[in-house]
């Protein structure tokens, strides 16, 4: 049994918050000793009356938020400023073949969120964490470019097709392995505009979730975020561990650092180094070498990802192509907007 006393302490190494009182699942008691320095507390093993020693645990308190690890996800999308008529398969999946690929826009603002907590605090970690083909590694090292410590590319055939369910459930995976305290990622991938898998990866992990973040800081243990909703701006705060998702509103993320770039350009997955026979590149550089993770590295069941593990169908695929029209210039003059007004009510555009 564990009995826990004082404020709630967080082990970031197991992913458990103990809160005050009594937990059956544990057999310690953690008691928060005012006369020894944050972050070390006394165990007290009720098993063995008696026994007393001292364990140093991961306490977030409003001094201690150094030396936390973010993970942000990120996703390659399809540019869909330049979509053609091959740009869907028959099965009804995105064509990437064909199109040119790029950083999910709203996944860089959720990167400059993290970024700046980064700066603000020292020993903090951020990695970035994408599913996709190999060629997905690309905005990793976009990542490290802009600030990113590290990288980490799910890639398998098994993969392939994955809808939002089946994605959510193989980042899940990838987050308890990484252990983190902070996820953070984009609203939604310009590719489906679902919004779906952030808030399915907090559901998997059983962490809290806060959606449509703008900004954020941390006070004492908590973070503090604003968020940005259809009809004005909501602050929440929240505990750790936590998932966040961020608003295409919120600040742009910074450029590319030359010195940054000049450490990184290197930088390549298992796979991508074999393809260019370029293994002596990272022999003795470990800092170019992106971690590269299969179905079997998480521990996923292959029947949960891809097209079998996916229970989203696209029924059809309607190609629109939009011809320009006749045009109509228009005045300021009263008389000008009052005919189209009436134009508008008259075949229902407004009204």
């Amino acid at each position: 049994m564990i009995r826990a006393e004082g404020r709630s302490c967080w082990f970031r190494t197991g992913g458990i918050r103990i809160e005050p009182g009594y937990h059956n699942d544990l057999n310690v008691k953690i008691i928060k000793d005012p006369g020894i320095s944050t972050g070390i507390h006394k165990i007290v093993n009720e098993w063995l009356p008696g026994t007393v020693f001292y364990y140093i645990c991961h306490f977030k308190s409003e001094n201690e938020m150094n030396g936390i690890k973010i993970v942000v996800l990120a996703k390659q999308v399809p540019d869909t400023r330049n979509v053609g008529p091959d740009a869907m398969k028959a099965d009804g999946t995105v064509n990437r073949s064909v199109l040119p690929a790029i950083f999910n826009p709203e996944d860089l603002n959720a990167l400059e969120q993290a970024l700046r907590i980064k700066e603000r605090y020292e020993g903090v970690t951020v990695t970035l964490l994408t599913m996709g083909p190999v060629r997905a590694a690309e905005i990793i090292r976009e990542g490290l470019y802009r600030g990113a410590d590290d990288g980490v590319l799910l890639t398998d055939r098994a993969f392939a097709g994955s809808d939002t369910l089946a994605t959510s459930y193989a980042l899940a995976l990838a987050v308890r392995k990484l252990s983190p305290d902070l996820v953070i990622g984009g609203r939604q991938a310009i590719d489906g505009d679902t919004a779906q898998v952030g808030p399915q990866v907090a559901e998997k992990l059983g962490w809290p979730q806060v959606t449509y973040a703008e900004e954020m800081h941390f006070e004492g243990d908590r973070l503090i975020i604003r968020r940005r909703l259809e009809r004005g701006v909501e602050t929440v705060s929240a505990p750790l561990p936590l998932v966040v998702t961020v608003n295409g509103t919120a600040p742009a993320c910074r450029y590319r650092n030359a010195r940054l770039v000049m450490k990184y350009k290197y930088a390549r997955t298992e796979t991508e180094l074999q393809a260019e026979n370029a293994d002596y590149i990272a022999a003795g550089r470990p800092l170019i070498k992106i971690t590269e993770w299969g179905v079997d590295a998480i521990g996923a069941d292959p029947d949960q990802l891809g097209l079998s593990g996916s229970p989203t169908k696209v029924k059809e695929i309607e190609n629109v192509i939009l011809q320009s029209k006749e045009s109509k210039r228009l005045t300021s003059s009263d008389s000008d907007i009052e005919s189209l007004v009436r134009e508008l009510l008259e075949n229902h555009t407004i009204g």
